[in-house]
């Protein structure tokens, strides 16, 4: 045959969305994908799951009520740092509140960039894509490709490094000679004042047969064992990052900087715990809605001129991050941050309300559609059947805890706001954060932790700043 296959892989998916020129594969592709395992779209009822998400709504209620909670979202929150449903819908509503305004503002603007640039009267779902793309260029004229050459990935570990040394006093070396599982694998070891504290492999490119997608994971916890010495924690992290090309370094996008961050705040989590009974050690035992914080809290580094001028440098010349793709980089940052918040906010409101409010009556596709209603800046077309590929409330282990992602970056946000009241780089603010977040796992309450650190309790303030939506 001839031509291309094309699969409902969300890489596939999203190329085509973004790039494709011709409107009518974007709506063809879109609307396969938009209904997929469903009743409506090109194999409309072939693989219907409307009846599994019934069962396992019905066995999730059955669950929560054996266990003596009133819904599923109450069982969920009872290990979250979340205290109760309504500190959950309180909390997804004052975002939609603060960001609702900006969101219309910007697919209005995309609409007008549409209208202009091709005479488009109507933005269809599979069109919203593809102009942001052009928007996004016409107004900042960058791409992840132009700024491959500025992050070389040697020299983003070594600033990644040293901003982890003087955050949190850490040593971070090579090991050169160790078993391991591919050639490409690398072994540190961090200490502390010559002591050894923990080590991590670093597994960082794409091959064949490997995994997709980008995670941190345990290889040992600290614990104390029976003999009473300390069994020091290891981790692996774990990316997916183009290979480098013969005897260069690998040369990463802006985007993969940031993946690698965040891995290494997970990382940081695990290895950097004081705690030495395994449930409560490192990541373990840490509320749902709180592991992310450290992982998203490094991020912010990657945002900063004094972390970027510490992780770039061309490969060729060592020049710094030009001021001109700096500003760029900074500037297309909040690039339809409205769109993107309020996108999230309908996803956890759904979830939730799912949750907490299932019963024997409930139609999915109603309760969706009230709260796109509510929330939404574009519906959809009546054929879009999102809810029967939410995997991750379905299968991933996120059911009526999908809210956490925000959750997490609030958190973030506001624990780096003290960084910026006190210095991007105060090693003070850093021992600070050791002490009362990386040390302590999930030993304590993540809330009473937060508290230690901040000394308040979370703010959605730095959250909006950072998304543009407040002064």
């Amino acid at each position: 045959r001839e031509g291309y296959l094309i699969s409902l892989e969300f890489p596939d998916y999203y190329a085509i969305m973004t790039y494709c020129d011709d409107a009518a594969i974007r709506q063809e592709i879109y609307e396969a994908y938009a209904t997929r395992a469903s009743d409506q779209g090109p194999n409309a009822k072939e693989f219907d799951n409307s009846d599994i998400m019934r069962q396992i709504l019905t066995l999730r209620q059955e669950k929560s009520q054996l266990l003596g909670f009133q819904n599923f979202a109450e069982l969920s929150l009872a290990t979250k740092m979340a205290e109760s449903t309504d500190d959950v819908l309180n909390f997804l509503n004052q975002l939609t509140e603060q960001s609702f305004a900006t969101a219309k503002e910007e697919i209005a603007e995309l609409h007008a960039f549409s209208n202009t640039t091709d005479q488009i009267e109507t933005l269809n779902a599979w069109d919203i894509s593809y102009y942001s793309e052009k928007l996004r260029q016409h107004k900042f004229s960058i791409s992840q490709d132009e700024l491959r050459p500025y992050f070389p990935l040697t020299k983003v570990l070594k600033g990644l490094f040293t901003i982890s040394n003087t955050l949190f006093d850490i040593d971070i070396q090579p090991i050169h000679e160790f078993e391991s599982w591919h050639p490409d694998v690398q072994l540190f070891s961090i200490s502390r004042n010559g002591q050894q504290l923990a080590k991590f492999y670093l597994d960082l490119y794409a091959r064949k047969n490997k995994r997709g997608g980008a995670w941190m994971d345990e290889c040992r916890i600290r614990r104390r064992k029976f003999d009473d010495s300390i069994q020091n924690p290891v981790a692996y992290l774990t990316c997916n990052f183009t290979p480098p090309l013969k005897n260069q370094t690998s040369l990463l996008t802006h985007d993969e900087v940031l993946t690698l961050f965040h891995e290494f705040g997970h990382g940081l989590h695990h290895m950097l715990t004081k705690i030495d009974y395994a449930s409560v050690s490192g990541i373990n035992g840490v509320a749902w809605d709180a592991v992310e914080l450290p992982s998203q809290f490094l991020e912010n580094w990657c945002w900063e001129k004094s972390g970027l001028d510490l992780i770039s440098g061309h490969f060729k010349t060592q020049e710094c991050l030009p001021e001109s793709l700096l500003e760029n980089l900074l500037a297309a940052r909040n690039f339809q941050a409205g769109m993107q918040m309020v996108r999230q906010i309908e996803f956890a409101l759904f979830d939730f309300k799912l949750h907490l409010e299932f019963n024997e009556n409930t139609d999915i596709q109603s309760l969706l559609n009230q709260i796109r209603d509510k929330v939404s800046v574009f519906k959809p077309p009546a054929l879009n059947r999102f809810q029967h590929s939410f995997g991750h409330i379905f299968s991933g282990g996120y059911a009526a805890g999908y809210y956490s992602y925000k959750w997490a970056e609030v958190l973030a946000a506001d624990a780096f706001s003290k960084f910026e009241e006190t210095g991007i780089l105060n090693s003070i603010t850093g021992q600070e954060f050791l002490h009362s977040i990386l040390e302590k796992g999930g030993s304590r309450e993540a809330m009473d932790l937060f508290i230690e650190f901040r000394g308040r309790k979370p703010s959605i303030d730095a959250l909006l700043k950072h998304s543009g939506m407040l002064e």
